[in-house]
C-alpha cells in the first residue's frame, strides 16, 4: 500500500484479489518482468478515478474523437470508471537483480505430461478445424496446439485482470525505466486498439479480462493483434478468442502466416555434441532471431549436424540462426533455427519460448501418433506463469530488440 501513498495519488484506496494469468502478456520489454507462481493472488492495489480529469487521457479522449468518430462524452465517461492498477505497475518493473537463465527448468515447466495430454485432447476436439487451418494457412496442427498450450494450457488460464484497467495504467503511469516512452506508446496504441475493437464488436470494455499486460484469449493477443491478425473460424460471424477455440485456431495459424510461416519447411536443425561443433556454436550465438549465418560457413568452420537424413548440398545457402540454451551447472545446449523458427519468436521474443512451443507440438504429435485415444489428465499442471523473457514480445508489436533467450 506504501507505493500509492508515496507516489501522492490522489483519490481512496481499493483492493481486489487477482489471480495472475499463467503467461506474462507478451509484450516487447527490454528488461525482465515478474515471474509469478500459478494461482499466486495478489492484494490488488488500485486508485478509483485516478484517470477522471486528467489532462494526459483528456489529450487521448480528444485524438480517439478525431480519429476514430467516438462520442467524447462516453470516453470521459468510461474513463472515470478506470482504475490505476499499482500491481500491474508492480509485475512489469524489472527485478533488481535479473533472474539466472535456466533451459531445463524452463523446458520442464512446459513439456509437463498433463499439459501433453490436454494437447492430445485440444488436438482430437478440433482435428477438422486444425486441419483446416493447416489447409489454409500452411501451419502444422502441433505448431497452433504448441503455441496454445504454452500460452493458457487451452484456454484455463487467460487472466484475471481487467484489460480496461491494465492497458490505461501502463499507457500513462508506465514505470520510470529507460525504455518508459516506448512502452508508452505501445500501450497506447493498444489501448486505442482495444477502445475501437470493443465498440466495433459490440463489447462491454470494463467487462474483458486479461493478462497484467492486456493480453486477451485463449491465444492471448494483445488488442492491436486481434485488429491486425484475428479471424472468424466458427462461422458466427464475430471474432471471439474467449471463448471459440476455432477462432483462436485461426487466428494464430493466420498470424504465424503473415508473419512469414514456411509450409514443409523445418523449425531447427541439431548440431552433434562434440567440442569443435559446440565451440563453433558459441562463438556463433549471437542473440539475434533472424537467421543470418549460411549453413555452409558453420560446416567450412567444422560443425557437424545431427542430422542424416539432411540433403546438405542442397540446403548449403540456407541461412540459420545459432539458439543457445544455458543451464546452470550443465554444459549449454545449442541448436540451429530456421526461418520458421524465427516466425516463432515473433509470437514471443525468446528463444526459450520458441523452442518450448516447438518441443510441446511434437510431445503431443507423437502421442496422438502412438496411443490413439490418450487418456487426458483433468487435474491443471502446477505452473509458473511463462517467466518474464527478455525481452518478450506480444504478437504484432516488435522492439527491435534481441530476442535472446529465457
Amino acid at each position: 500500500m506504501a507505493l500509492i501513498a508515496a507516489c501522492g495519488f490522489a483519490g481512496s484506496r481499493a483492493a481486489s484479489a487477482q489471480t495472475v494469468n499463467p503467461k506474462p502478456a507478451l509484450l516487447a520489454q527490454s528488461q525482465p518482468q515478474a515471474t509469478v507462481q500459478q494461482g499466486q493472488t495478489f492484494e490488488e492495489e488500485i486508485v478509483p478515478q485516478r484517470y477522471a480529469n486528467n489532462a494526459d487521457v483528456d489529450a487521448f479522449i480528444n485524438d480517439m474523437v478525431a480519429r476514430y468518430d467516438f462520442d467524447p462524452s462516453v470516453l470521459h465517461a468510461l474513463f472515470a470508471r478506470v482504475s490505476y492498477s499499482a500491481t500491474a505497475v508492480k509485475l512489469v518493473t524489472p527485478a533488481a537483480s535479473p533472474s539466472i537463465k535456466n533451459w531445463r527448468v524452463y523446458q520442464a515447466r512446459f513439456l509437463d505430461q498433463i499439459r501433453i495430454n490436454a494437447g492430445v485432447r485440444f488436438w482430437r476436439n478440433n482435428q477438422a478445424t486444425l486441419q483446416r487451418a493447416y489447409d489454409e494457412f500452411g501451419v502444422p496442427p502441433e505448431v497452433i496446439v504448441g503455441i496454445i498450450g504454452v500460452e493458457t494450457i487451452y484456454g484455463r488460464f487467460m487472466g484475471n485482470f481487467r484489460v480496461l484497467d491494465a492497458l490505461t495504467t501502463l499507457t500513462f503511469d508506465y514505470p520510470g525505466t529507460p525504455n518508459r516512452a516506448d512502452r508508452q506508446a505501445t500501450f497506447r496504441k493498444n489501448l486505442a486498439d482495444y477502445l475501437v475493437w470493443t465498440r466495433d464488436s459490440q463489447i462491454d470494455p470494463t467487462t474483458v479480462l486479461g493478462s497484467y499486460t492486456g493480453a486477451i484469449g485463449i491465444p492471448q493477443f494483445l488488442p492491436s493483434s486481434i485488429v491486425q491478425y484475428a479471424v472468424n473460424y466458427d462461422g458466427n460471424k464475430q471474432i471471439d478468442l474467449r471463448t471459440s477455440q476455432a477462432d483462436a485456431i485461426g487466428s494464430v495459424a493466420n498470424y504465424l502466416k503473415q508473419n512469414g510461416w514456411e509450409n514443409g519447411r523445418p523449425v531447427v536443425w541439431k548440431i552433434t555434441s562434440d567440442p569443435g561443433s559446440i565451440g563453433i556454436a558459441q562463438a556463433a550465438a549471437d542473440g539475434q532471431p533472424e537467421p543470418h549465418w549460411p549453413l555452409a560457413q558453420l560446416l567450412r568452420a567444422g560443425m557437424l549436424l545431427n542430422e542424416p537424413n539432411l540433403d546438405i548440398a542442397s540446403e548449403a545457402g540456407t541461412p540459420v540462426t545459432v539458439i543457445d540454451l544455458p543451464s546452470p551447472g550443465r554444459p549449454t545446449e545449442y541448436e540451429l533455427g530456421l526461418k520458421n523458427f524465427y516466425v516463432l519468436t515473433r509470437y514471443n521474443r525468446s528463444f526459450f519460448y520458441a523452442l518450448a512451443v516447438y518441443q510441446l507440438g511434437q510431445r503431443i504429435k507423437a502421442q496422438m501418433e502412438a496411443t490413439g485415444d490418450a487418456t487426458p489428465g483433468d487435474q491443471a499442471p502446477n505452473v509458473e506463469p511463462s517467466p518474464a523473457l527478455n525481452p518478450g514480445i506480444s504478437p504484432g508489436i516488435n522492439s527491435g530488440s534481441n530476442p535472446g533467450n529465457q
